[in-house]
């Protein structure tokens, strides 16, 4: 053993024997570190980020505000309503026969629908009230109804649906059709032109579930 090596742990000990701490010169070559803790949704706790916005119900972002296109009246007429579930939303269909062009709409919603010509207002079940008039009328050119429901208070059954509590016809007057869709809350929700069956046309509204 050289001199140096000898003097080096002579110091030593004698540090140990007078109770003096001697530092490691040396870490641990595996000693634990905190680790950020990731989550399911891409967020890192501890680390530093922008805030976390969680995603949409079903992406949709269709939001409330009315819904309008203001084409001239169609030469269609409204032929039949028809209702759908689907797992985000529940759907509302107008069929309109004979549309040569686009149709004119506007659906909103209300603080209450009211039928057209007397402003009589139409008690609907639920929450909210989506007012939908349709540029169509329910008649021919001779005044004969194209669309004629047994029970113009209940067009369709929604009694299982999740968004959808009733849905009737307010009327139809001069060239318009309206509509009253009484829904759970004031809740998303779009509307769709599509073309067909034939040579008609189908007005789309959907309602989300929830937001």
């Amino acid at each position: 053993m050289s001199t140096n090596r000898r003097r080096h742990w002579s110091a030593l000990i004698a540090a140990l024997a007078l109770g003096v701490a001697v530092p490691a010169s040396i870490p641990a070559a595996n000693s634990a570190q905190p680790q950020p803790t990731a989550y399911a949704n891409g967020a890192v706790a501890g680390a530093r980020s922008g805030t976390f916005t969680p995603a949409s119900y079903c992406g949709i972002v269709w939001g409330s505000l009315a819904r309008h296109n203001a084409v001239s009246y169609t030469t269609g007429t409204v032929a039949n309503v028809r209702s759908g579930r689907h797992a985000c939303y529940d759907r509302l269909v107008v069929d309109v026969a004979h549309v040569p062009e686009s149709l004119s709409y506007d659906v909103r919603y209300v603080d209450a629908v009211r039928r057209p010509g007397s402003g009589t207002k139409l008690s609907l079940n639920g929450g909210a009230d989506l007012q939908i008039e349709l540029r169509a009328p329910a008649y021919d050119g001779s005044g004969k109804a194209t669309y004629q429901p047994a029970d113009p208070m209940h067009l369709v059954a929604v009694g299982s649906y999740d968004t959808f509590r009733q849905v009737a016809m307010a009327g139809s007057f001069e060239g318009s059709t309206t509509f009253g869709l009484g829904v759970r809350a004031r809740l998303p929700f779009r509307v769709l032109v599509l073309d067909g069956p034939g040579s008609g046309a189908r007005l789309v509204i959907d309602v989300a579930h929830r937001w």
